[in-house]
């Protein structure tokens, strides 16, 4: 799979490190010019892509950057546990936004909207779908939808997914050996863990807390040492 031919953007992005710049409700650091600035240093430390939640901080973070951006949203609902980018409305004002590539949850879990028709609707926009799945099953069916790349950004936080503390090597094994073109993300909090994930057949790396988030970068150091 480390030579298959995908869309030139992703073949841009291949072995880069994509930085995801979002903050949770709560942080002091949930304001759109505090992320552009997150984003902006993340493209000085070398990052090839950047992964944003939002529309306000897609904004933001278009307004002073080239680089390729994944766009997500978050929104809950009471009719579906489906979260990120529920919907072919809000994906594609993403795309409108500026984001090359839109990422949504691929899950097989009930969702409003069918997703091949969001998946349509954001190719009609201009952008690539990046589907974020749990299991494997999941990724093979998104692929078949039409899906550009999956995801390992939900493991973990399906029912019916691996409950792990760390990166799911397994699903990354299991979709290189089904030939799955896949991104790494989920809780890759080192280097040597992302270049592992480069090493089992990673397209690229996605991290986030462990380089933006200081409040949850803190914590880690904090629990060692009370522990």
């Amino acid at each position: 799979m480390g030579n298959q031919s995908l869309h030139p953007l992703l073949e841009r992005l291949r072995g880069g490190l994509v930085v995801s710049c979002q903050a949770h409700p709560g942080s002091p650091l949930r304001e759109p010019f505090i992320i552009s600035r997150l984003a902006l240093a993340a493209q000085h430390g070398g990052a090839a892509g950047l992964r944003i939640q939002g529309f306000a901080d897609v904004q933001a973070v278009r307004a002073v950057t080239d680089l390729p951006l994944i766009g997500l949203t978050k929104t809950d609902r009471e009719d579906t546990s489906v979260y990120i980018t529920p919907t072919a409305e809000e994906a594609v004002h993403l795309a409108k936004l500026g984001c090359e590539i839109v990422a949504l949850d691929a899950t097989l879990r009930p969702r409003p909207e069918p997703l091949q028709g969001i998946f349509a609707a954001v190719h009609e926009a201009g952008a690539l779908v990046m589907a974020d799945i749990s299991t494997l099953e999941e990724a093979q069916a998104a692929m078949a939808l039409g899906a550009d790349i999956v995801s390992t950004t939900l493991s973990g936080y399906t029912p019916y997914s691996r409950q792990l503390g760390g990166p799911d090597w397994t699903l990354m094994n299991e979709l290189r050996e089904a030939e799955v073109p896949f991104v790494a993300e989920g809780r890759l909090h080192s280097p040597a863990e992302a270049t592992q994930a480069r090493r089992q057949g990673a397209v690229f790396v996605v991290v986030g807390s462990a380089i933006t988030r200081p409040d949850v970068i803190t914590s880690w150091f904090t629990k060692a040492l009370h522990d």
